[in-house]
């Protein structure tokens, strides 16, 4: 009888060490790939304030890679004042105490305007607009809608502008509570162009074919100051909400321009890109232009793609560390699996000294009784994984969420320590783990079989080595 059918006699002759093998080998199966599938698991967020509307995608910045960046930079900077990559640190004192005040520029917060076009370039995206932070500016011709029985000196005394690419896709119009009373909206062609409020156009005579001048706020007395056309008058039904308090940002206040106008106005000399809406050419495709756009080459960690019911969808590195924890976990669970398989063919053999012996006395080769040992634990392993891939998904599920759960857990208290340690006007918006999505795939399960199979093939070579380097007159002195 060949060693296989000596092997399958004695997995069944000996069903404790068995069912015990079938246990530890199911348990390595099913938390490798929990960890696996962990690693590409994706994380479903939702923010209502940045909900996107109609049939299309809004691509924004990802908070958590914004945090990180901060923090890499002030690391680089050290323990000093400096700037580095587009963030500036500078000391502060607040009532007799030191701490460190941070600034960013439009470099650093921008969208990257090539991301942006390779994703507008996907099959199924009819037409893209980019949008601009809202700006605030010093009107210089005009005066502004404010409100004479609140205090002003806390606001910023301005205007707020917002910059498209083409503002028939803004989220105001998209949503279809802003109209073009007259006039027209921006186009992609237009230069040194605004649409303003019609409550803005009455309160100072203001007519389509008009200019009206801004500047920084910052210095009006000095900063350059930067001419629009108007082109439209816009009414809303409903007032939109304002970014901030004052009057700077009330509703009536927000001036809509041509995508590059904004920086101009500012003083800047490079755009904010804070926005970028992709629309759908079919409804129907909707969740296959989805995945279309999931797969451009670009770097997805440092943004959030939002679809049309509020829910962002990142990848599991772009939440926080949870790829790198997932990976530590898959490493941890490698190197305990190898050590327990060791102990356990250790066991076996020690158990089986005597049947080793009579082998060896009848001049069976080593290398056959090791391959008999190696023959029953594949067979127990061939069921254990398929018991494995049964609980697989629910037990992957389970696995992410816990591990997601203990990374917004990390994050709070990061945020909670770092509170007051370094100041920003960045607002992050807040967002809830909605779901998260965990898919094993027919690659994960070839994976997790070879990764077994590599383990326990290790494991009884390495076991083994206590029958190679013992000759058999040690052996069968022993069974005596």
């Amino acid at each position: 009888m060949n060693f296989f059918g000596l092997a399958r006699r004695s997995v069944f002759r000996k069903p404790v060490k068995s069912i015990l093998l079938l246990l530890i080998v199911f348990a390595i199966s099913t938390l490798l790939l929990a960890g696996v599938a962990s690693k590409n698991a994706s994380v479903e967020v939702q923010d209502k304030t940045r909900q996107a509307i109609g049939a299309g995608f809004l691509l924004e910045r990802n908070a958590e890679y914004r945090t990180k960046r901060v923090r890499e930079c002030s690391e680089k900077i050290g323990n000093k004042e400096g700037s580095f990559g587009g963030y500036h640190q500078k000391k502060v004192v607040v009532n007799g105490s030191e701490g460190w005040s941070g600034s960013t520029t439009n470099e650093f917060e921008t969208l990257d305007i090539k991301d942006i076009q390779k994703l507008a370039k996907t099959k199924g995206i009819a037409d893209y607009n980019l949008t601009t932070a809202i700006t605030a500016v010093n009107p210089v011709n005009f005066k502004r809608i404010e409100d004479k029985d609140v205090d002003q000196n806390v606001d910023v005394g301005g205007v707020s502008l917002i910059g498209n690419k083409d503002m028939k896709l803004d989220r105001n119009v998209l949503s279809g509570n802003l109209h073009i009373k007259e006039g027209r909206m921006i186009t992609p062609e237009d230069k040194d162009m605004c649409v303003i409020s019609e409550e803005l156009s009455k309160q100072n005579n203001l007519k389509i074919g008009d200019k009206i001048s801004f500047n920084d706020y910052h210095d009006t007395e000095n900063s350059k100051v930067s001419e629009a056309e108007i082109v439209g008058i816009y009414q809303v039904d409903q007032k939109m909400s304002p970014l901030m308090q004052g009057d700077t940002y009330r509703s009536e206040n927000v001036i809509f321009t041509d995508l590059r106008f904004p920086e101009k106005a500012e003083g800047e000399t490079s755009p904010l890109y804070e926005k970028a809406y992709f629309k759908v050419e079919d409804v129907e495709a909707y969740d296959e232009v989805k995945e279309n756009l999931q797969k451009v080459d670009i770097n997805w960690e440092q943004y959030d793609l939002i679809d049309n019911n509020g829910n962002s969808e990142t990848m599991s590195s772009n939440f926080n560390d949870l790829a790198k924890v997932s990976e530590m976990m898959i490493l941890v669970i490698s190197v305990a699996s190898f050590v327990i398989l060791v102990l356990v063919f250790l066991f076996w053999l020690k158990n089986r000294v005597q049947e080793v012996g009579i082998f060896l006395s009848l001049g069976v080769p080593k290398f056959r009784i090791i391959g008999q040992i190696w023959s029953e634990a594949i067979m127990i392993a061939v069921l254990s994984l398929m018991l494995s891939f049964a609980v697989a998904p629910a037990v992957s599920k389970v696995t992410a969420n816990y591990l997601v759960s203990q990374q917004v857990q990390q994050m709070q208290e990061e945020e909670k320590n770092n509170e007051g340690k370094v100041s920003t006007e960045y607002v992050a918006p807040k967002q809830d783990v909605q779901n998260i999505s965990v898919e094993v795939t027919p690659e994960m399960y070839l994976l997790d079989g070879v990764s077994v199979l590599v383990l326990i093939t290790a494991s009884v070579l390495v076991s083994g080595i206590v029958i190679l380097k013992r000759n058999p007159k040690d052996i069968l002195s022993e069974m005596s």
